[in-house]
């Protein structure tokens, strides 16, 4: 069971930093949709543009840290199948889901870009978390 899991955590923090959906301005004359590969444009409900987006030193660690996450998990799975490889597993594991919460954890801190135009750990009043947050905060909790 606990290889589906590791598995599923896997497949959610992949889908979550190849969406564009971690931040939602919720705009109804350009809605602006960030995420930690991209950003989305939307004017009044027509298709989004996408755009390339400089990305501040936080999200670059943060989308680093998910990186070397996913492939701490991608490497447990080949060695989970022998058992004198089961002390190794369980650190590559355990450093796999701290990469995952130092993510959480350091994402906020760019919430200042001019994109957003909040405060370390304040989204202001019209911005709230998009659709990939949720899979990523997920991903974290199936570990």
């Amino acid at each position: 069971i606990s290889g589906c899991l590791f598995l599923a955590a896997n497949i959610f923090a992949i889908a979550s930093i190849t969406n564009p959906d971690w931040l939602n301005t919720r705009e109804s004359v350009g809605a602006l949709t960030v995420g930690l590969m991209g950003q989305r444009q939307t004017m009044h409900g027509r298709d989004g543009m996408c755009i390339p987006l400089q990305l501040p030193l936080e999200w670059v660690t943060t989308l680093f840290f998910i990186i070397m996450g996913i492939i701490s998990l991608t490497v447990k799975f080949p060695l989970d199948r022998r058992r004198e490889a089961t002390k190794y597993v369980r650190w590559i594991a355990f450093t796999g889901m701290m990469l995952f919460c130092m993510a959480a954890i350091i994402f906020p801190i760019g919430f200042y870009i001019n994109e957003v135009r909040g405060q370390p750990y304040k989204l202001p009043n019209n911005t709230v978390v998009g659709s990939s947050y949720v899979p990523f905060v997920l991903s974290i909790s199936l570990q």
